[in-house]
C-alpha cells in the first residue's frame, strides 16, 4: 500500500468515526410520537365487495391495517368506496386482479355468500390472510374446501361475527362468557336444549329476507357486470330484487334469515355447548313447501346431537321456551334462572379456555383466531343443515364425520352443488 492509499484510508476512517460519534439512537416513540409503528410493521388489506356491509369493511373494520384496494362488480358501489377510502386506494372490478398484488396481506370478503368460498380459497392460494363475512359458505362442501385451502396454504382466517368472545349476546343481554362458565360447570345438567326465536331475542327476520316468485326480467343497469356478480350461481334473468340489498331471499346466493342471522346466533350456541368439533345427527323442519328459487317462510327447525342436546329455531317467534333448559334448571334473559343465586355462582367458576380475539395479533403470530375456518365451518354447517331441512321438508339423518346425509341422495345434492361455467372451488 503506497502513502497516498494509506492517507486516503486513514482519512476515511477518521471522518467516519467522527461522524458516528455524533449519531445517537432515537427511540421509536420519539421518531413517530406515541404508538408510532414503522411502515414495515403495518399490515395491508383489500376489500372485495363494497356494497352494503362492504362499506363497513372499507371504513370501520380492521382499520389498524392500511387499506390499499377496493373491488366491486358494480361501478356505483366501487365509486362510492373509492370516495370514502382515501387517495392511496386503487379500485378494481375483478377480484383476481386484487389477489395478484404482492403488497396486500389481508383480503376482506364481504360479498354475497355464493362468492365467499371461491374468493377465500383464491386468496389463500395467493398467500393472503382472510377476513370473511358470514355465513362462511353457501354449501357444506364449499366450507370443507375453505378449510382445506386455509390449511394447505397456512393462512389465518376469521369470520366477521364475534359474539362467542365479545359483546352482549342479543336477547340474553349478557356476554357469552358467564353462560359458558355455568354450562361447563354443569350447573344446568345435561343434555341441554337451546331455543332461538323472537321470544328470547333472536328474530329470524323472515319477513325481511324472503324472495319473490314472480320476478319479471329487467334490463341490467349500466355499470353492473351482472355475469360476474352471478359468478358460480346458475344464470337467472336480471331483476333488482336478486342483487345487492335483497339477494338473501334466493337460494342460489344465500338462505334468507338463516343466512343473514344464522352464524351470529348459532356460532355462540355451538361454543356454549362445546360442539366445535361436532354436528347434529338429526335435523327436522316444520315448513310450508319451498320454492326452488325464492326463500319462503318456515315455521320451526330442530337440530339434535348424538348426546341429546338440541337447538330449536323458532321461525314464527311463538315459542315461550327459555333460551336454555336442562335437567337441573333453565336460563332466560340476562342471568335470570330457575336456579337461585346464579350470578353469585358465576364469579366463583373458572373461566373458559383463552381465545385469540385480536386479528392483527393472530396474523402476526400465525395463531388461530377465535372464530376461524374450523369452528366457523361447523357453525356454518348448522345453517346449511337447517336450510336443507327446510328445502326438503322432511326429517334428515346426518353423519357428522363424513359430513353427508345417510342414504339420502336428494339431501346430499344440496351439500355439493354444481357451479356455473369455469368456476370451481
Amino acid at each position: 500500500m503506497n502513502k497516498k492509499q494509506l492517507f486516503t484510508r486513514r482519512h476515511f476512517l477518521q471522518t467516519t468515526i467522527a461522524s458516528l460519534a455524533t449519531v445517537s439512537i432515537v427511540p421509536r416513540h420519539v421518531l413517530g410520537g406515541q404508538g408510532f409503528t414503522p411502515p414495515s410493521e403495518i399490515l395491508t388489506r383489500a376489500v372485495i365487495g363494497t356494497g352494503g356491509m362492504g362499506m363497513g369493511h372499507v371504513k370501520s373494520i380492521n382499520t389498524a391495517c392500511k387499506l390499499l384496494a377496493v373491488c366491486d362488480v358494480d361501478g356505483g358501489h366501487l365509486k362510492a368506496a373509492l370516495a370514502g377510502a382515501g387517495p392511496d386506494v386503487k379500485g378494481y372490478k375483478d377480484f383476481r386482479e386484487v389477489l395478484e398484488r404482492k403488497d396486500i396481506d389481508i383480503v376482506h370478503v364481504p360479498t354475497p355468500p355464493h362468492w365467499h368460498a371461491l374468493i377465500s380459497i383464491a386468496a389463500a392460494k395467493a398467500g393472503k390472510d382472510i377476513w370473511c363475512e358470514k355465513p362462511l359458505s353457501r354449501t357444506i362442501a364449499e366450507g370443507e374446501a375453505v378449510k382445506a385451502a386455509v390449511a394447505k396454504y397456512k393462512r389465518i382466517f376469521r369470520l366477521n361475527t364475534w359474539f362467542r368472545f365479545d359483546s352482549p349476546f342479543y336477547g340474553m343481554g349478557v356476554p357469552v362468557k358467564p353462560i359458558k362458565k355455568l354450562i361447563q360447570a354443569g350447573v344446568f345438567g345435561w343434555p341441554l336444549k337451546i331455543t332461538l326465536g323472537g321470544k328470547t331475542g333472536f328474530d329470524w327476520k323472515q319477513g325481511q329476507w324472503c324472495g319473490r316468485t314472480n320476478l319479471t326480467p329487467q334490463p341490467v343497469p349500466a355499470g353492473l357486470d351482472y355475469d360476474l356478480w352471478l359468478g358460480p350461481a346458475p344464470f337467472k334473468p336480471y331483476h333488482p330484487h336478486r342483487v345487492h340489498a335483497t339477494f338473501r331471499g334466493y337460494w342460489d346466493y344465500d338462505g334468507g334469515g338463516l343466512g343473514d342471522m344464522g352464524q351470529h346466533y348459532l356460532d355462540p350456541v355451538q361454543y356454549l355447548l362445546g360442539k366445535d368439533d361436532e354436528s347434529p345427527i338429526h335435523i327436522e323442519a316444520d315448513t310450508a313447501p319451498q320454492d326452488a328459487d325464492a326463500v319462503l317462510p318456515w315455521r320451526r327447525v330442530s337440530l339434535r346431537y348424538a348426546d341429546g342436546c338440541e337447538i330449536v329455531l323458532d321461525g314464527e317467534n311463538k315459542d315461550d321456551a327459555p333460551f336454555l333448559s336442562g335437567p337441573l334448571g333453565n336460563l332466560t334473559k340476562g342471568l335470570e334462572s330457575s336456579i337461585p343465586n346464579l350470578i353469585d355462582k358465576v364469579a366463583a367458576l373458572p373461566d373458559p379456555a383463552p381465545q385469540v380475539t385480536d386479528f392483527v395479533q393472530a396474523v402476526k403470530t400465525r395463531s388461530k383466531f377465535a372464530l376461524n375456518e374450523m369452528n366457523g365451518h361447523r357453525s356454518c354447517t348448522l345453517i346449511n343443515l337447517a336450510k336443507i331441512a327446510v328445502q326438503t321438508g322432511r326429517p334428515l339423518h346426518f353423519d357428522p364425520k363424513k359430513q353427508r346425509f345417510i342414504k339420502d341422495k336428494e339431501a346430499n345434492s344440496y351439500v355439493s352443488q354444481p357451479m356455473r361455467g369455469k368456476w370451481r372451488v
